[in-house]
């Protein structure tokens, strides 16, 4: 078999503060307003009519998007599931090339047609949608075949044609089923200080390529190497993890399985450090899609408790093979208010009735886990810190409509430690992330339903005093808000 080395390029008021033990939802909590629809001005129902009809980011192409830099990127901000994929898809109209640079099927991000069918992708980028979109797999990606397969099989009986739309990297290291199973057992051995990965495999398969035994995608242009290969991988598996049955059979049915991966893989592997390159002398327009986010980063994250690749900006250029001076506008998508899936430090993390009605509201269980998520209110000391690292030109509020039945909401402004003194950053030591109090500043709800609203001015004015307070509180404009699920579902600010 012969696995293409390359590829051509094809175009397709401020509120009050209060100590974090007196919070909204604590105790008995509080009976909540009636839940009623804002109006709407009569003027905005045309347009939002169009813009349902035409797609946001069409109208909006000479402005706010048409206006974005060549090579642009959609980034993490929290501690990931925030909406990147909903916004990826609607960028994606305007770009030639959407790319993922780092994680695998750790990465779920859902995102709706415009008919409003939702698909829930993994591994393939969320512009599949646009049929004009190139679809690129970078080589920071870990990709497990099987999956992808799969993902791409739900895609094409739904009418999504993914032939010469997607490119995979010769450089992007294999994950295998075996990689999941050694997942599981790590956790298992971790006890009470298990990190609540997706069990997709993403850490040991980053670490047989960081201790420089793994497999690539290229290395299937060479089966009659293949099975060494492997065997060094399983048996390497089974002398650290007892709980790893590896059997005589083992290797032999694996290394079949994948010959009969190859012919089908063939079409889609290419040099996308030169696609991506090509591209951008091309003046193609080049959207990179991240997984995760920053506070998951295995640098700059709440560590041990991270994924374990660079979903902060660092990881486009390692992950895609692109220069750091091509990177232009790099827009942070932020919920309005705090979830995330898996132990770890959360300083704003809401219990009992509080948590579990922003869950319910928000919909919050993993796409590609379906664990109910932790979540709390927006943390702002966590948000200017993944944008100090990052560089955000812009944020994407997401889910503002989640919080329109409370009658009052929470930021977290500040950090202090027990006797007062205040933290100036997020710090890296978990011990003093679990002593910290958290200052919150109240401001009042807006107690109606957004879900309709398609313009900025015709938000409740408690909506848009909560918006920006959140600019003003971080200093990084707020160019997009999310008022629900669906494509048209986005205010342009």
């Amino acid at each position: 078999m012969n696995l293409s080395s390359s590829s051509s390029i094809s175009t397709p008021s401020h509120g009050v503060l209060r100590p974090r033990n007196q919070l909204l939802f604590g105790g008995g909590g509080r009976r909540h307003a009636a839940f009623v629809v804002c109006s709407v001005k009569p003027a905005c129902a045309s347009s939002s009519a169009t813009l349902a009809a035409a797609g946001p980011g069409k109208i909006d192409a000479p402005g706010r998007i048409g206006g974005l830099s060549q090579v642009s990127g959609v980034l993490g901000s929290q501690w990931g599931d925030e909406g990147k994929g909903k916004l990826v898809d609607i960028l994606a109209q305007h770009f030639d090339v959407v790319a993922r640079c780092q994680g695998g099927a750790n990465a779920g991000h859902t995102i709706y047609n415009a008919e409003g069918k939702k698909f829930a992708l993994h591994l393939v980028p969320s512009g599949i949608l646009n049929e004009d979109t190139l679809c690129v797999i970078g080589n920071g990606v870990v990709v497990h075949l099987p999956g992808l397969f799969e993902e791409i099989d739900g895609l094409e009986a739904n009418g999504v044609s993914c032939k010469g739309r997607i490119l995979v990297s010769d450089r992007a290291h294999l994950l295998f089923d075996f990689h999941q199973e050694v997942d599981g057992l790590r956790e298992a051995e971790l006890a009470n200080s298990f990190i609540g990965t997706t069990k997709r495999g993403i850490g040991p398969c980053y670490s047989s390529k960081v201790i420089r035994n793994g497999i690539r995608v290229g290395d299937l242009r060479h089966m009659d190497t293949f099975p060494e290969k492997l065997d060094l991988l399983l048996s390497d598996a089974a002398s650290r993890f007892p709980g790893f049955k590896y059997g005589p059979g083992m290797l032999e049915e694996e290394v079949e399985r994948y010959k009969r991966f190859v012919e089908r893989l063939e079409p889609f592997v290419a040099d996308t450090v030169h696609v991506m390159n090509e591209s951008i002398l091309l003046k193609k327009k080049v959207l990179v899609e991240g997984g995760q986010a920053t506070m998951l980063d295995i640098d700059f994250g709440t560590y041990p408790f991270v994924t374990s690749s660079s979903p902060s900006a660092g990881g486009i250029c390692t992950g895609l093979g692109i220069a750091p001076r091509v990177l232009g506008d790099l827009i942070g998508v932020v919920k309005a208010y705090t979830s995330r899936v898996g132990s770890g430090p959360f300083p704003t993390e809401l219990f009992g009735n509080g948590g579990d009605m922003l869950r319910s509201a928000g919909h919050e269980f993993g796409t590609t886990t379906g664990r109910p998520r932790r979540c709390g209110w927006l943390d702002i000391v966590a948000l200017k810190y993944c944008c100090q690292i990052n560089g955000f030109s812009s944020l994407n509020l997401t889910k503002l409509d989640v919080l329109s039945y409370l009658p009052e909401i929470h930021l977290g402004v500040a950090y202090t430690l027990p006797d007062g003194t205040p933290i100036k950053s997020f710090p890296a030591d978990l011990d003093l992330l679990e002593q910290l109090k958290v200052e919150y500043e109240i401001l009042p709800g807006w107690k109606c339903d957004i879900s309709s609203i398609r313009s900025y001015s015709d938000l409740p004015k408690a909506a848009r005093q909560y918006v920006e307070r959140v600019e003003e509180l971080v200093g990084v404009p707020i160019h997009y808000i999310g008022v629900g699920p669906g494509r048209d579902a986005l205010i342009f600010k």
